[in-house]
């Protein structure tokens, strides 16, 4: 089986220092109590070469062993806990995309 990753992309949010002490100080450790993940990456958009502004202000990459971890682990309840948070600091909103490492 393909190795999963939950990917929750942050549009741009009201308030940029806000949102990154939320971030760091809340919402992490919240997320980081997720089982069975086998790691999570950061990322925070850059501007592109031309100057542009990024697609998305910063994106979380959660990666699952497979599919049926990926589900076990969403139903949880520390999972539960937070995509509940994503609300209480996401002011410019937030998607998930669920891929397979290819």
């Amino acid at each position: 089986m393909a190795q999963v990753v939950v990917n929750v992309m942050y549009n741009a949010p009201v308030d940029p220092q806000a949102f990154e002490d939320y971030y760091a100080a809340t919402h992490m450790p919240i997320a980081g109590m997720i089982p069975m993940v086998d790691k999570i990456v950061l990322l925070k958009g850059m501007e592109g070469p031309d100057g542009s502004a990024p697609a998305y202000y910063r994106m979380a990459q959660i990666y699952f062993a497979d599919a049926t971890t990926m589900a076990t682990a969403m139903a949880t309840a520390e999972a539960q806990a937070a995509t509940s948070d994503i609300v209480n600091f996401a002011t410019g909103g937030a998607s998930v995309f669920i891929a397979e490492v290819v």
